[in-house]
């Protein structure tokens, strides 16, 4: 008996061998849809071959998806509950469900469709990849954000990488909701994105900086004027005076290239209150430390990294790419009087994500960074739940000296801020 994949791809050829490209240009994907599932009856009446009238739906959806969509991926990006799809070649294909990876059931009919699938994502956003440019970065018309690798770069077939994007913005409440943070994280982080502090958000891939970024973003005044600076265009402001940046990669001639730098270095020019870099990862950090500390407060970022130290001293570095005129010591004294809060996110093991620390930057002690933690997450020792990570968020208060204390009682949001704390000794 022939299965159901080697019947579909005779079919395929034979209805792909048959078409008009110029006719398929002039039909919607209704008509599209009407004359191939014509064209799969008829075909398989006349080979005599035995296919449910629900399979032949199946053939016709993928047929037309491979035409004027992107073949398999097409259901994968159709659904909402994925949030990352990552192909390895074109027989294996995964996808990340509610923070965790499995195995997606869908597979391409061989490298080939699996490449030109590739080709077409990449000229749909203005870009190529080939052998003479085997990797792509690229955003979608919908917002997602995709990184193409073809052979001979990548050794085992196309590599696509697509990061969904979510048509809600996710908000403190629903952060709160999934038990990433706590109500009064959530309540500081108001106070600390309404008072104009500097904030950068480290983590690891995929463990939600964007999102918290976004979600901060919520609190900024509609009265000030925000310029973001982006690689790939994922932040969502709701405020009305926005201007949104994105860097341009070089073009066929290895000209015409936009870096963050560049946008960094003219949003200076352009009278923002905020600059928002969507992540920091090179030389632009140095532009945007200055930035904040010449009258940008509540400037915010994201970058790689694994404690709120890590982030610090990464920062040092991305500085270092940008000058190395400055000694270690100056470098470092520019990001202390820059950054007030650092908020470290995670990836839990369990797919879950949380809000590991909320840490303030509080000035330096000889060569050492002073930094003082707000809130924490603290894991239980006993799991309730197997697989499942249990703990809880902690704070041991705010110190006397905290930036964001002083900042809150000159926007008159002390008595927010304090409420946020329970058990809190009297901040002088």
């Amino acid at each position: 008996m022939v299965g159901a994949k080697a019947i579909y791809i005779a079919l395929r050829k034979q209805i792909f061998d048959a078409l008009d490209a110029d006719i398929i240009g002039d039909m919607d994907k209704e008509q599209l849809s009407k004359q191939i599932a014509d064209a799969v009856d008829l075909l398989v009446q006349r080979e005599n071959l035995a296919v449910p009238k629900v399979v032949r739906n199946d053939f016709v959806k993928s047929l037309v998806d491979e035409l004027i969509g992107l073949g398999p991926l097409q259901s994968l990006m159709e659904d909402e509950s994925i949030s990352d799809i990552m192909i390895n070649g074109h027989e294996n294909v995964f996808i990340e469900r509610n923070g965790l990876v499995e195995k997606a059931h869908i597979d391409f009919v061989d490298e080939n469709q699996l490449l030109s699938i590739a080709k077409r994502i990449a000229s749909r956003v203005g870009r190529r990849v080939d052998e003479s440019s085997p990797t792509c970065d690229a955003r979608l018309a919908d917002g997602s954000r995709v990184n193409i690798v073809i052979p001979p770069i990548a050794i085992d077939g196309t590599a696509i990488s697509i990061r969904k994007f979510k048509k809600q913005s996710i908000d403190f409440q629903k952060l709160c909701d999934f038990n990433a943070m706590s109500i009064e994280m959530a309540q500081v982080l108001m106070v600390a994105a309404r008072c104009r502090l500097n904030i950068l958000i480290s983590g690891g891939t995929g463990s939600g900086k964007t999102t918290m970024l976004n979600a901060l973003s919520q609190y900024i005044s509609e009265n000030e004027r925000i310029v973001t600076i982006e690689d790939a265009a994922e932040l969502r402001l709701q405020q009305p005076h926005v201007v949104r940046l994105e860097t341009r990669t070089a073009g066929i001639e290895n000209t015409g290239i936009v870096s963050q730098r560049d946008l960094v270095i003219n949003s200076l020019r352009m009278r923002p209150d905020r600059i928002i870099v969507g992540e920091c990862r090179g030389s632009e950090a140095f532009e945007m430390l200055q930035a904040m500390n010449t009258g940008h407060d509540g400037s915010m970022s994201t970058l790689h990294a694994n404690t709120p130290r890590d982030a610090l001293a990464r920062v040092e570095s991305m500085v270092m790419m940008a000058t190395s005129n400055l000694p270690l010591e100056a470098i470092r004294r520019t990001i202390v009087s820059a950054v007030d809060i650092v908020i470290q996110i995670s990836r839990l093991h369990d797919g879950s994500r949380k809000v590991m620390s909320i840490t303030e930057v509080v000035g330096l002690e000889g060569s050492s960074v002073v930094l003082e933690e707000i809130f924490r997450f603290q894991p239980s020792h006993n799991q309730k739940e197997q697989g499942k990570l249990e703990g809880e968020f902690v704070t041991p208060g705010l110190m006397k000296r905290s930036v964001l204390y002083e900042k809150a009682r000159f926007f008159g949001l002390e008595e927010r801020l304090l409420s946020a704390f329970q058990n809190l000794a009297e901040a002088g």
